[in-house]
This record gives structure tokens, C-alpha cells and sequence, in this order.
């Protein structure tokens, strides 16, 4: 760690924030589903809403028709919204016929959305009957996705904070992730804690319902997402106790939050190092080759996936950019404290969104690079601007040593588009 560049004299973590409650130009909570179905392997995830969230999920995850993916929607149909039918009768009849035909299923989410018929419908309600109803082979659990209360990574928050209480309870010391990580990647952390002889080690969410993390006093969790601030309260009042540290993103923010892990566990320095020694000099070296393409660019971070301040803090600590603002949905201190504290005083944290009056100072600023929603990027790129999509951070493997690389080259494909097509020269 002595390697490793000084905190800056002033960080971000005590900065004024700039709160906007306007319009807003996020994806709904419903998107999440998309990366967990895929991580929980014996779970169905039962949206209870309209066809336009049936399209919303399938245009969203490319499930080709002749596919049978994890999730899928009850659709209110006319009798429904006429109130011909008993909604909960349907939905009693709809569950008892997918569980009859996925006899793999173990655990059923119910997920809310944003009509107001569903609104209506008390899921946390129904959730409890049929997890009596179809126990102990099912566990029925709920939450919302609902874009009236969610913004698109509030999904998965929402979907383990559901689960927290569920929970089996311990004495045991334990460590837990938290986050729905790749395989690939949670697996090269659970192999970096393991050389260093951490454990036991759970994830939430575990792969299979029958390997979900037990929890009680001795209980101790790290995140690996900025945006679980629900699960997080949740596990903290289980009696877990939060590891704090900054995001594993790059390879700096990934050898602090191994090291706040080595810590907990009292691992001697010599072990750290030699286990990380190798995994970092090719982090280092993968972001360096990436960085020259950013450095001493500007970037702009419109608020999206909660991502935002910690992918600021590697942009700006490892790629050598300048933060003009970083903008988030929201600002979980107790989460995301210790990448403020890494992210050197200058840019404006700005928390919300009124879409209009933040569109006005990026164009006002003309950074080198906006991270953005899929909504905003094609109008700015027509005004002559370089953007990434924010949607790629959240379904790319970006975490840990191995994805440093990657996770650079993120940002710096669009500007080395923007170099080869020669705009940059034209402006």
C-alpha cells in the first residue's frame, strides 16, 4: 500500500452538494433484473405490470424467443383494469402455473412497477401467502422496480434489501460481499481472499438460494456496488457491521478495499503483498497503456447508475482526467465516503437531477468527455460532443484487478473514436 498515491489534502466527502428535484433522465428499477436473473440461478424474477414492461425487460436483456430466461411478466389485461377480475386470485393462478412448469425455481421475486393498478395491489401481502402456499420448496419474497420509486439500479438494491430479512441467522464470523458481480469476476475475489486466508466468505446473492449468507453480530460485509444503501441499512440492522472502503474500480480502489478487508482479518502486510503484488502491476500497466488517451482531459458525469463518484475518483486518481461535475441520483455517505474522500476538491457534486439546468452547464463547460444516459448522448454527440453511455459501466465486468483495464478503455474507446474520424481537428 506505501505505493500507492496520497489521499488529497481536501476530498469531496465534506463538499457542498448542488441538490436538484427535477426531471430526470433515468431507466426504471425494472432493469435490474436483467444482470440478476442471470446471477441467481434458481430464482424467477415476476414482474407484475403492463406490456410495456414485458418490453421494456425483452428489449433490454436480447432474449431470443426460442430462450427460457429467468424472468417474466404477469400482464394486467382488461378485465383487470376494468376490475372484473380479483387481481390476487390471478396472480395466485399465475404463480401456481409457472412454479408448476419451473419445478427449479427456490426463489420467487414478485416486482412491482409503476401502473396504478398495480400500485394498488399489495404484494408484500401476496408474497407472504404464497410463500406459505408452495414452502418449503419456495421462497416468495417482493419488492418494486417501479420508476415512480426507483431509478435503474435501485433494482437490485431494493431485490437484497428484500432478501436481508430472510436471512438465516449466525453466530459465526463471516464475511460477506454484497453485490451481483459476474461469476468471473466475483471469483477472482473470492481467489485473491482465499490466498490470503479470509474466510468463510458469502455473497449476496448467492448463486443458488441454498448457499445465501447467514447473518448475525459477528457478521461482517463489504460492498463491492455504490448503490446499495437500502442493503445496507438492512444488514446494519441484522447486526452486520460495514467494512468501509472505496469501490473496487481500477487498481488503486481495489487494492484499499482488499486492504480495509485484510485489515478486519488481521492479515500480515507480507501476505497482502505478495498475494496482490502480481494482480496490481498488470492492473497498473493495463490502465496505464488506457490512460493516455484521457489524461489531462475534462469529463462530466451526468447522474445515473450511482457509479458516478467512485468511477470519478478512478478517472481523476488513475487516468489523470479533471472532473468538471459528477452528478449522481443519490449520495450514500456512509457508502460512497471514502471515494469522496480520494476525490480531490474542484468539481461540482451534484445530487438528483433537473435534466434541463444540468444540460446547460455541460454545454456551457464543453467537457472532453460526458457520461450520460442513453437519452442525452445521441443529442450531445449531434452538438458536436463526446459521450459514453452510462448504461455500459453497469453491464460490463469492470470490478477488481483484472477488469482495471477494461474498465479504462470504457472511457477511452469514444474519445479515440472521436480522434480517428478526426472531429476532434474539424471542431
Amino acid at each position: 500500500m506505501s505505493d500507492l498515491p496520497a489521499p488529497p489534502a481536501v476530498g469531496c466527502r465534506t463538499a457542498p452538494v448542488l441538490r436538484e428535484r427535477g426531471q430526470r433522465e433515468v431507466f426504471c428499477g425494472l432493469t435490474g433484473i436483467i444482470w440478476l436473473h442471470r446471477k441467481m440461478q434458481d430464482a424467477f424474477f415476476l414482474v407484475v405490470g403492463s406490456r410495456t414492461c414485458a418490453h421494456l425487460l425483452q428489449s433490454a436483456a436480447g432474449v431470443m424467443i426460442f430462450a427460457e430466461p429467468r424472468f417474466g411478466t404477469a400482464i394486467l389485461e382488461e378485465t383487470d383494469l376494468a376490475g372484473m377480475a380479483d387481481a390476487q386470485d390471478e396472480l395466485d393462478r399465475e404463480v401456481a402455473r409457472l412454479l408448476e412448469r419451473r419445478p427449479d425455481i427456490r426463489q420467487l421475486f414478485l416486482v412491482g412497477s409503476c401502473p396504478s393498478e398495480v400500485i394498488k395491489i399489495d404484494l408484500s401481502k401476496a408474497a407472504e401467502r404464497l410463500s406459505a402456499a408452495h414452502a418449503p420448496h419456495v421462497r416468495v419474497l417482493n419488492y418494486s422496480g417501479s420508476g415512480i420509486e426507483t431509478t435503474f439500479t435501485e433494482g437490485e438494491d431494493a431485490c437484497l434489501a428484500a432478501m436481508v430479512p430472510a436471512l438465516e441467522a449466525t453466530e459465526a464470523r463471516e464475511l460477506v460481499i454484497v453485490g451481483a458481480l459476474p461469476d468471473v469476476v466475483e471469483d477472482q475475489a473470492l481467489s485473491l481472499l482465499a490466498a490470503m486466508g479470509i474466510g468463510p466468505v458469502r455473497c449476496l446473492p448467492a448463486r443458488r438460494a441454498a448457499e445465501d449468507p447467514a447473518v448475525g453480530p459477528n457478521t461482517v460485509y463489504a460492498l463491492t456496488q455504490p448503490f446499495l444503501g437500502a442493503t445496507h441499512e438492512a444488514l446494519s440492522r441484522r447486526g452486520a457491521r460495514h467494512i468501509p472502503a472505496p469501490m473496487p474500480f481500477g487498481e488503486e480502489g481495489t487494492t484499499r478495499w482488499l486492504r480495509a478487508v485484510a485489515d478486519e482479518f488481521d492479515v500480515p502486510d507480507d501476505v497482502f503483498e505478495r498475494v496482490t503484488a502480481a494482480p496490481r502491476d498488470r492492473a497498473r500497466r493495463a490502465v496505464a497503456a488506457q490512460a493516455e488517451t484521457l489524461r489531462g482531459r475534462s469529463l462530466f458525469l451526468f447522474p445515473d447508475s450511482q457509479l458516478e463518484p467512485p468511477l470519478a475518483r478512478f478517472l481523476t486518481r488513475e487516468c489523470g482526467m479533471t472532473a468538471i461535475e459528477v452528478g449522481s441520483p443519490f449520495l450514500h455517505r456512509d457508502v460512497i465516503g471514502p471515494d469522496l474522500d480520494l476525490l480531490a476538491e474542484g468539481p461540482v457534486i451534484s445530487e438528483g437531477q433537473d435534466v434541463d439546468l444540468q444540460l446547460e452547464r455541460c454545454r456551457a463547460a464543453r467537457p472532453d468527455l460526458t457520461v450520460c444516459g442513453l437519452g442525452l448522448a445521441n443529442p450531445l454527440e449531434a452538438e458536436g460532443m463526446t459521450t459514453k453511455w452510462a448504461i455500459e459501466l453497469v453491464f460490463t465486468p469492470v470490478h477488481f484487478y483484472e477488469q482495471a483495464g477494461d474498465l479504462a478503455g470504457l472511457f477511452a474507446r469514444p474519445m479515440r473514436r472521436k480522434q480517428a474520424l478526426g472531429l476532434e481537428a474539424a471542431e
